[in-house]
């Protein structure tokens, strides 16, 4: 617990950090470099697929959609590359005389560009006009749900959630994981409208804080399954006291495409 405590403090500033001042190709690069070795932890780490070239691809083209999520307009260049990863997979499976499954084929159009773009929603939210304040309320229902439910989980969990894919969930756990979520929405609006002065809809910050938070739940469980049928404890070591990418970002992948939708359809924070 410790070292997680300790990780946590180190890195999330850094991010955070990262985010608020640097260049956005700079968030990019990180969220980039975060989805290609997801790609990595999803294919190799679990035996899912373990021919270094698929993989290889697959971690290439997952750091390329992040790019893309930064320079949406520029379609040609995100067409080429799926034209490009899709041959190279389809070449791969003739070249081994289908030794190569489609299943595996599969797995790495999944892990090469469904969830990085999923993960990438943060890249796309950052660069909106107002994406330097809006980035923040993805990491707020991710970790505020995730520090509610734990807190909340330790004190009065008693009824389990899923006990066989998540045993340590509990229904107490996601109440406080909720409570959690929109009390940091709150803040949020809160800071928005003295801070900054924009109008804000607490109302659609309670929203917010409710799918939020059942999205990370959802995002955790999904991650939390392929863990059980794969027999892994972890998807790697890369932070420690957390575990993996997919092991510190697994409910990002739910929560980062749901804030993104909320803030198209409904924004909870509007510049004046």
């Amino acid at each position: 617990m410790k070292t997680r405590v300790i990780a946590a403090a180190v890195l999330l500033p850094l991010l955070l950090i990262a985010v608020l001042f640097l260049p956005k190709i700079v968030t990019a690069v990180i969220f980039g470099a975060l989805a290609a070795i997801a790609a990595y932890e999803l294919l190799y780490r679990t035996d899912l697929v373990k021919e270094v070239r698929l993989v290889a691809y697959s971690a290439v083209i997952a750091f390329g959609v992040s790019l893309w999520s930064l320079y949406g307009k520029q379609y040609t260049w995100a067409m080429i590359g799926i034209l490009v990863f899709f041959a190279a997979l389809f070449g791969e499976m003739m070249a081994s005389h289908v030794k190569i499954s489609f299943e595996k084929v599969a797995y790495c159009l999944a892990a090469g560009l469904l969830l990085p773009y999923l993960l990438t929603s943060i890249v796309r939210i950052h660069s909106w006009p107002l994406g330097r304040r809006y980035v923040f309320i993805p990491f707020i229902l991710a970790f505020l749900s995730d520090t509610g439910a734990y807190f909340a989980g330790r004190a009065f969990g008693k009824h389990k959630l899923a006990p066989v894919i998540s045993p340590h969930k509990t229904v107490e756990g996601v109440v406080g994981g909720v409570l959690g979520a929109i009390f940091g929405m709150l803040i949020f609006c809160l800071v928005m409208q003295l801070g900054f002065k924009m109008q804000v809809n607490y109302l659609y910050a309670v929203l917010y804080g409710v799918v939020g938070s059942l999205g990370a739940v959802f995002g955790d469980l999904c991650f939390s399954v392929i863990k059980r049928q794969t027999g892994m404890k972890d998807y790697g070591n890369l932070i420690p006291g957390h575990g993996g990418v997919l092991d510190r970002f697994d409910s990002m992948m739910v929560v980062g495409p749901l804030s993104e939708l909320l803030l198209l359809l409904l924004p909870v924070a509007v510049g004046k």
